[in-house]
């Protein structure tokens, strides 16, 4: 029998937190992911409260309704989350799937002072002229005003460098936003280790930076099928994933 939309958004999603466990790219357990299984956008997956990355399974995953301010009182939700990821699924329909992050290369980057992430290989000329950046960190964003303003940020973007914060990318897909996440993590490795280096750095041109950043809007398929893969790995590591 063929899974609904929602059964197997919850597998994908429930698979991401397994696959970021594994790559070592989550925080204790904090952070959240989303992902919207309406046609409107409004209805949205959430991880429960406090529950590691490496442990999730696809029931354990919270139905929401971003409409529903009464979803901010379940014990299980947490209030950052549903202070962020509430406010992109209600404001932004188009968004499918929400990754927040604080992996250690981009949230060094987004603590610089002017954060950015200049084009001096392929990974990260992927995000030429392609980044928001949030330069107003206040503390915990634990109120919908502080959900709406990170929306508006979005807004004509996917990604979104948070600055002394860590990193939110936004897809059409959870496999597209995976790799998303995964490649801005090791262009700020790889950018990190240039830097680190103290050589001057040897930056694309403009036009070779967009050519390349096209070429990967191109290239979607590559996307789902490395997040396809890798999904893979962890249903046959622990099938579980899939309860």
């Amino acid at each position: 029998m063929a899974l609904s939309h929602e059964e197997q958004t919850r597998i994908d999603l429930a698979a991401t937190f397994r696959i970021i466990a594994h790559l070592g790219m989550h925080e204790a357990v904090a952070n959240h992911f989303s992902a919207a299984v309406s046609a409107d956008g409004k209805q949205f997956l959430l991880n429960p409260k406090w529950k590691h990355f490496s442990r999730i399974r696809a029931s354990d995953l919270l139905l929401l309704n971003a409409d529903d301010s009464a979803c901010a009182d379940h014990p299980n939700v947490d209030s950052t989350a549903w202070s962020i990821h509430g406010q992109i699924h209600r404001l932004l329909p188009q968004t499918r799937a929400v990754l927040h992050l604080h992996p250690v290369y981009t949230t060094a980057v987004a603590c610089l002072a002017k954060p950015h992430i200049p084009p001096i290989d392929q990974n990260t000329a992927r995000y030429f002229n392609r980044v928001a950046v949030d330069e107003l960190y206040g503390g915990m964003a634990d109120t919908e005003a502080e959900g709406a303003r990170l929306a508006g940020l979005l807004d004509g973007k996917s990604r979104l460098l948070m600055g002394n914060h860590g990193v939110m990318v936004t897809a059409a897909s959870i496999g597209e936003a995976f790799d998303d996440i995964w490649t801005l993590e090791r262009s700020c490795q790889i950018l990190v280790t240039a830097w680190s280096t103290g050589q001057p750095l040897r930056v694309l041109s403009d036009d070779v930076a967009e050519k390349t950043a096209r070429g990967w809007e191109g290239i979607t398929d590559f996307s789902r099928r490395h997040f396809e893969e890798m999904k893979q790995l962890m249903i046959d590591a622990d099938p579980s994933v899939l309860d």
